[in-house]
Parts: C-alpha cells; sequence; structure tokens
C-alpha cells in the first residue's frame, strides 16, 4: 500500500510539474488576456493580486480607454479611485447612460487632463458643471453630453467655450428646446442630435419649442460632413430640429457626405428645408441617407440628390415602389457593393411592380429582389419588418431562398409572413392529426387536434427540418447571423411612447397562421446568435422551439417574446421555463403577453440565467408573484432593471415597488425599478422617469435592425 501510495504522489507531482503558472506566460499574451477585463476591475482588483500584474494591470495599451457603459456595479466610490490612480492616462471615456452616480461623482472627470474623447449622454450634467469639466480638457475632440431644462449657454466660461470650439464631434440629447452648445462648436464635422422634448411639462404647462434668434450661425456648420437627428413622437421635437435645419439652408457645407433625419408620423416641409434639400441636391454628394417619410412620398428626391459608394440607406415607412427601389436607390441594378446597411422597414410595395391597383399583400417580384441581392452583396443589415412581402410560387423565387445568397448579412428583421412555404402539398405540411384519425388510433397516445406532432426531442436537438422549409434552408445559409428579427406585419406593442396604452391589436397576418413552431427551432441553427426578436407568431402552439434556440443559441443575450401563440392564454409556458435554464449569456429579456403569469414557476426557471441584468414584463391582464420576483431578486443579483407591467392592482404594484427598492437598492447602485398597471390613465408619467438607456433599448418595442448606420458614434 505505501509503495501504490508512492506512485500515486509521483503521478500527482508529474501532473503538477507539467502544467503551467499562468504567470509564466509572457506580457503580451497576459495583455491579450487582460484587455478582455473591464478597467475598472483592473485597477481596483487584478492589479491587487501580485506584482507582475500590478505592473501590467496599469499598462496604457489597458488604461488608454476606459468603458463604465453598462459596467452597473461601478459606484461613486469606485469611479473616484479609478480617475484617481488612472485619470491622466485616459485617452477615452464612456460613461454613457451612468445615470445613478451623482453629479459630484460625474465632476471627477476633471482628473482626466489627456481626454480626447468623452461620453456623458445619460449622466448628470449641470452647465456650471459643463463649463467647469470642458475648461481643463484641451485635447478634448468627441464630446457627448444631454441638455436637460436649466441649461442655460451663459453659464459656459471662455475656457470652456475654447474646448468647444475645438471639438469635431458633437452628440447631443436634448430634453428642453434649446441650441445647448452647438453654436460653440465651431469646428464640427460629426453632429447628431436627438430630440427627446416631452410636449408638456410635469406641471401640465405646454412646452414651446421656440428658441432665441442669433444662438448659431451658418460658418459654425462650414465643415460638417455628418448630420443625424432622431425624433422622439410630439410636435415640439419637430418644431426644434427645423431651427437646426433653418441654419444649414443658407449655406449648405460642401463637404456634407451623410445626412439622416429619423421622424416618426407625419413631419412636413418648411421653406428652409426644401431651399436645403435643393442645395445638396446641387452641391453635395451623399453615401448615406434617411429621410422622414413625407419628404419622400410624391417627391422626386431620389433623383435630384447624388449618391456616391453610398453605405446606408434608410427609407422606413416611406412609399417607396419596386420601381424606384431598382432604378432610383439601386441605380438600375448597378454594382451597390459598398452598401453595408439597408432599412425598408414598413416599405410595403417596395419589393413589388408598380402598380395603381396593388393592394399590401399581393405577392412580391421576385425579379426586384434578385436585383437587390445582386447589386448590394455585401449587404450585413437589412430590415424589410412591418410589410407584407408574400412570395409567388415558382422554384428558387422565394424570398428567403433569393435572401439566402447575402452571404455577408449579420443582422435581419423580417415580417413572419414572409417566412412561411408558399405551397402547402399534403406531404409538406407539419403532420396534424385529423378528426377521423383521432378515434383509429385506439388505446394509443393521444394526439391533439390541430398540433404539430414532430417530436419534443426532435426540436430540442434542432435536427428536425421539415421537408422544403425555405426558413430552415435560409439560416443554413446564414450560420453568422448575430441579430434576428421576425415581427409580425401587423404588430403594434401594447405599450407605445408618449400614449396610453392600447387595448386591442390587428389580427395577424393568414400567411404567419403557416409559421409555427419548427419554423422558431430552425433558429437554434444559428450559434453566433446574440439578439432574437419573435412578435406575433399566432401558431406557435407549444413553444418547443424555443427550447431548441436556448439550447444551442450559447451566446444569445438580449431574448424579446411578444404575443406569441394564442393571446387568449399563454400556452408556450412550460418550453419557455425550459429555454431559460439554458441561457446562462441572457442579459436582457423583454416579455410582451397578454394574461401572462409572472408566478414561482416561472422565476424560478428564470434564475437558471445567472447573466440577467434587465427584465421587462408587459402583460394586459396579467399577473404576478409578489414574494416570487422578491426571491427571484435576491437570487439573480445582476438584475438592475426591473420594469413589470401587469394587470395587478395600483395598491399591490406600489407595494412591490417600494419593497424591491428597499430591499436592493443599497448593494445595486443602478438598480431601476417600475411596477405599475399597464391600462392606468398615469403611465406616461412613470415612464418619463425611466432612464433613457433603458426606455429605449428594452421598455418600448421597436425594430432595431439598420436603425442607424453602422459605427455612427464610437
Amino acid at each position: 500500500m505505501a509503495c501504490l501510495g508512492e506512485e500515486v504522489t509521483s503521478e500527482e507531482t508529474g501532473e503538477e510539474s507539467n502544467s503551467m503558472n499562468l504567470m509564466e506566460f509572457s506580457d503580451e499574451i497576459l495583455l491579450h488576456i487582460l484587455r478582455y477585463t473591464p478597467v475598472s476591475d483592473l485597477v481596483l482588483n487584478v492589479q491587487r493580486v501580485c506584482r507582475k500584474l500590478s505592473v501590467l494591470s496599469l499598462d496604457k495599451s489597458l488604461t488608454h480607454t476606459v468603458i463604465l457603459h453598462k459596467n452597473y456595479q461601478v459606484d461613486k466610490d469606485k469611479v473616484k479611485q479609478l480617475m484617481r490612480e488612472i485619470g491622466k492616462e485616459i485617452h477615452e471615456l464612456d460613461m454613457t447612460g451612468c445615470y445613478w452616480l451623482p453629479g459630484t461623482t460625474i465632476d471627477q472627470v476633471i482628473r482626466c487632463k489627456n481626454l480626447v474623447k468623452l461620453n456623458l449622454s445619460g449622466c448628470h450634467l449641470t452647465s456650471l458643471r459643463l463649463s467647469k469639466m470642458l475648461s481643463t480638457l484641451q485635447y478634448l475632440r468627441s464630446l457627448a453630453i444631454d441638455v436637460n431644462p436649466g441649461f442655460d449657454a451663459s453659464h459656459l466660461s471662455s475656457e470652456c467655450k475654447a474646448t468647444l470650439s475645438r471639438v469635431l464631434e458633437l452628440k447631443q440629447t436634448l430634453y428642453t428646446p434649446s441650441y445647448g452648445v452647438v453654436p460653440c462648436c465651431t469646428s464640427l464635422e460629426k453632429l447628431l442630435l436627438y430630440f427627446e422634448i416631452l410636449d408638456r411639462s410635469r406641471e401640465g404647462l405646454i412646452i414651446s419649442g421656440q428658441l432665441m434668434v442669433g444662438e448659431s450661425n451658418v460658418p459654425h456648420y462650414q465643415n460638417l460632413r455628418v448630420f443625424y437627428a432622431r425624433l422622439a413622437p410630439g410636435p415640439v421635437n419637430q418644431e426644434v430640429v427645423r431651427l437646426y435645419l433653418a441654419v444649414l439652408s443658407d449655406r449648405t457645407p460642401e463637404k456634407l457626405h451623410a445626412f439622416l433625419i429619423s421622424a416618426p408620423g407625419g413631419f412636413a416641409q418648411s421653406c428652409a428645408v426644401k431651399n436645403l434639400l435643393d442645395s445638396m441636391a446641387r452641391n453635395v454628394t451623399l453615401d448615406a441617407l434617411q429621410l422622414p417619410r413625407s419628404w419622400m412620398n410624391g417627391s422626386s428626391l431620389l433623383q435630384l440628390l447624388k449618391v456616391s459608394n453610398p453605405v446606408y440607406f434608410s427609407f422606413n415607412r416611406c412609399s417607396l415602389s419596386g420601381g424606384q427601389l431598382v432604378q432610383r436607390v439601386l441605380n438600375g441594378g448597378k454594382d451597390l457593393r459598398s452598401l453595408v446597411s439597408l432599412n425598408l422597414s414598413g416599405c410595403v410595395h417596395c419589393l413589388s411592380p408598380d402598380s395603381l391597383l396593388r393592394k399590401a399583400e399581393d405577392d412580391i417580384d421576385s425579379g426586384i429582389v434578385e436585383t437587390l441581392v445582386a447589386s448590394c452583396c455585401n449587404l450585413r443589415h437589412l430590415n424589410l419588418s412591418a410589410a407584407h412581402h408574400h412570395s409567388s410560387e415558382g422554384l428558387g423565387k422565394h424570398l428567403c431562398q433569393l435572401l439566402a445568397r447575402l452571404k455577408c448579412l449579420l443582422s435581419l428583421a423580417l415580417p413572419v409572413c414572409a417566412i412561411a412555404n408558399i405551397s402547402l402539398t399534403t406531404a409538406d405540411k407539419p403532420s396534424v392529426q385529423p378528426v377521423a384519425n383521432v378515434a383509429s388510433q385506439g388505446f394509443g397516445k393521444k394526439v391533439r387536434i390541430g398540433v404539430q406532432t414532430c417530436s419534443r426531442n426532435c426540436l430540442e436537438q434542432g435536427n428536425f427540418k421539415p421537408p422544403s422549409s425555405v426558413f430552415w434552408s435560409l439560416l443554413e445559409s446564414l450560420p453568422f447571423l448575430e441579430r434576428l428579427e421576425l415581427i409580425g406585419s401587423s404588430f403594434s406593442s401594447a405599450m407605445p411612447r408618449n400614449e396610453p396604452a392600447i387595448r386591442n391589436s390587428l389580427p395577424p397576418c393568414s400567411r404567419a397562421q403557416h409559421v409555427g413552431d419548427a419554423e422558431v427551432a430552425a433558429i437554434g441553427q444559428l450559434a453566433f446568435l446574440q439578439s432574437l426578436t419573435l412578435a406575433q407568431l399566432p401558431s406557435v402552439l407549444t413553444g418547443f422551439g424555443l427550447i431548441s434556440i436556448g439550447a444551442q443559441c450559447q451566446r444569445l443575450r438580449t431574448l424579446s417574446l411578444a404575443n406569441i401563440g394564442l393571446m387568449g392564454k399563454v400556452m408556450y409556458m412550460s418550453a419557455l421555463m425550459d429555454m431559460l435554464k439554458h441561457c446562462k449569456c441572457l442579459r436582457d429579456l423583454r416579455l410582451e403577453q397578454p394574461y401572462f403569469s409572472a408566478n414561482a414557476q416561472f422565476f424560478q426557471a428564470l434564475s437558471h440565467c445567472s447573466s440577467l441584468q434587465r427584465l421587462c414584463i408587459i402583460s394586459r391582464s396579467g399577473t404576478l408573484q409578489s414574494d416570487a420576483v422578491m426571491s427571484f431578486m435576491a437570487t439573480c443579483l445582476e438584475v438592475i432593471m426591473c420594469h413589470m407591467f401587469t394587470g395587478e392592482s395600483l395598491t399591490v404594484c406600489k407595494n412591490l415597488q417600494q419593497s424591491l427598492i428597499r430591499s436592493f437598492q443599497a448593494d445595486r447602485p443602478a438598480l431601476n425599478v417600475v411596477v405599475f398597471p399597464l391600462l392606468h390613465e398615469d403611465l406616461t408619467e412613470v415612464i418619463r422617469d425611466v432612464p433613457m438607456m433603458h426606455l429605449d433599448e428594452i421598455t418600448l418595442f421597436k425594430s432595431r435592425v439598420a436603425e442607424e448606420p453602422p459605427n455612427l458614434w464610437w
């Protein structure tokens, strides 16, 4: 026995001698490994491990860029310590959405005297605080800030204005009618404007969009290359953006190559806007274009504007016909391999031949799709949602078969009805047992009438492929797809922006009835999938396809499910709970489903999502179990956002919200909790207090594929 023991000891010693200590790696390898660690962890934790890591953690290649965006565990004390230790080494600082940090903590940015890029969108910032900060940042060239009520440009010091005069890139989110710091930025090359101004103040007063004349003048924009404006709903936002555009109308910058305005609803042109567009048609050549639909519809703009080597086009909700798409956008089918991102969301006729008698549900012209695919062979982002793109019969002419040629696609948005097989023969249809056959099965296993009978194991393992499924074939051809959206053509969220909740929804397209569990299971092929949206899929019965996604899409970080299956009852709950047990990397979950029961079983399954950070549940007539919510929050320590809008009473909602804040706010500085009745008249007032980052990214539903040009901001 002693000899045996000696042998074991000898073998263990040999194994230890063959193993390599992490500290034996070269500095180059260790630096590469450390790049995947947040700088805050490097400075506050890793550097204290040993002398070697202490030196490497402060290497300039690691401290050059600091990203605190979505680093929810960073509190005010950690930020202060971080700035004290490496403030002078930081050249790029991203604090986007750090709404939980007080203004005194934001003041610590003053220590980063070598900053070149600074993003403070979503941070607490006053004009006086901004003035003091920017007065010391003489190397600053890129800046992102919010302009809140009370902002006064007269508080900006001469040193601050000198810094702003050297800024080349400005991103400004406006919550009040103002020019912000734009008048001081005389060297601007890129201007991004986000208009989030409400029509009424908290006191109910109507807000005017009038600005003081003389705050801005034409020479400030002579070097402008990129102009981008995104408007939230409301007339005040339109009124203010017109004033910004009026400045551009007198003298259009000759170097302008990207002009993008995203505006919901109707947005009438003013005389100044018409002059600007006429001037652009004469003087500039664009590579990125987006205009409000009211400016595009019925106009000859597409014929007049000059485009060269386009990178991004968005015609969201425009009445663009197939002929216009081919002749004016695709330039008659010429080479557009430079085009990376194309947004045709809501363009109901863009894939159809020109016809005055055409209906939105009529079949598309496969020739137009073929021209699109051939011309834009390098497309990475394509949005065809919010339309009925019905394919006609014909070998190889289905939309999915044609899109399969776009091998570079990374994100894709399609209407649910567009992926349905056209001619489902008896052999091709999912196996459905008619009433007459049920009785003949004797004492065998019962089969529910109308339910697909493909085995659950097949769907879980992702190896069930319906014969001739064009959607399965499409996804097989796009193995590197990272974002997928399947949205019903008539879907509308129950929670729109700045309006009461929608009580009724439009019925789904009839062709969407042919899209069910098997098609959902097909998504499990996408090993690199990071974001998935499924909305208004009425024929998903048991939801077994979700299990395939959870088991195989191990990189999935964002999941949004809305109106899946029957509206009166949540039939897929069991499959959803099985799916969630596999989603170890899931960070954001949005569920919008009438009559959804957020009970103990659901939250117990959700507790397996150990990386979950944000949860949003929207359910008309839905219920929640308060003690289950509390238990879930105690288990999932990473969750910092919990939004639940259900059919529960105001008293139940308030009590749960207060309990969550009281129990978890101290340990989670970024915690944001909103629990409120979905159909309550004060919902819009509650929504306005939600941090914009959460509201825009998860709480409000929208299609996000090709929403903005790639790399619009660093």
